[in-house]
């Protein structure tokens, strides 16, 4: 009958759109990526075109995929526009605010490290390993990429990271945050990248971080994750405490005092 044909297109529909959802959720597709091709999802999924094609009908309606004229279907930017966000604004444009974020970072990024220790797969290690390269890579060679490049690529190894935690929740959270948790990046990057002990304690705190993830040692990733945060924080209020002396010490001379 011709209502039952359509119940069970709805259905299958929405097992489709489920199993998608699932792989936003874990992270596997990300806001903002194209989706493979019909062809690679239909060998993925085990389905057919046409209820690949349901479940992508359905995924639209509820926001999830964005299809684009003439560049096909993308994963829609799910906590929307960060940088239109009132909030957002006042948080980025108050200084102080940098230090509230580092409070957040060590909070969330210590129990996440202590996550990806306990759950972290091989593949995921995989990941770890190859973003940790790379920003190694990056700093022993300063001078070939900017600073926006470096706090990338920080960000980048702390995501993966997170990631391994296996907790979409922390995860989301975390890149829902990614706007203002790169500016606290770039505030190391801008203040300590180009000391060269500031630059070897940070090594030294990334690798501590990388070891005890890819080790299994839980309350150690935990603690590194932690202390990499802390020691950044304390290292910018003493470059800020620095250039405050620097301003006392140039006014009493001009005779301002």
């Amino acid at each position: 009958m011709p209502g039952e044909k359509t119940a069970e297109r709805r259905q299958v529909a929405d097992v489709v759109a489920e199993r998608i959802e699932q792989l936003i959720v874990d992270g596997v597709l990300k806001s903002g990526q194209s989706l493979p091709s019909e062809r690679r999802l239909c060998d993925k999924l085990g389905i057919s075109r046409s209820a690949l094609r349901e479940g992508l009908k359905v995924l639209r309606g509820r926001g999830i995929i964005e299809t684009r004229q003439g560049s096909g279907s993308y994963v829609a930017e799910l906590t929307g526009p960060r940088d239109a966000s009132p909030l957002m604004h006042l948080f980025s444009s108050q200084p102080r605010t940098l230090y509230d974020l580092l409070e957040v970072r060590a909070l969330l990024e210590g129990e996440s490290a202590r996550l990806a220790a306990l759950r972290g797969t091989e593949a995921d290690f995989v990941l770890i390993t190859r973003r940790y390269e790379e920003m190694l890579a990056a700093h022993a060679a300063p001078e070939g990429l900017d600073s926006q490049q470096h706090a990338h690529l920080d960000h980048a190894f702390h995501l993966a990271v997170c990631e391994a935690s296996h907790n979409p929740v922390l995860v989301h959270t975390l890149q829902s945050l990614t706007d203002l948790m790169l500016s606290s990046v770039f505030a190391s990057v801008n203040n300590l990248y180009h000391r060269p002990l500031s630059l070897k304690q940070l090594d030294r705190q990334h690798s501590r971080l990388y070891h005890a993830v890819i080790e299994r040692l839980p309350e150690q990733a935990q603690r590194a994750a932690r202390d990499h945060i802390h020691s950044i924080r304390d290292s910018l209020k003493e470059i800020e405490q620095e250039e405050q002396r620097l301003v006392r010490a140039t006014l009493r001379l001009e005779g301002w005092a």
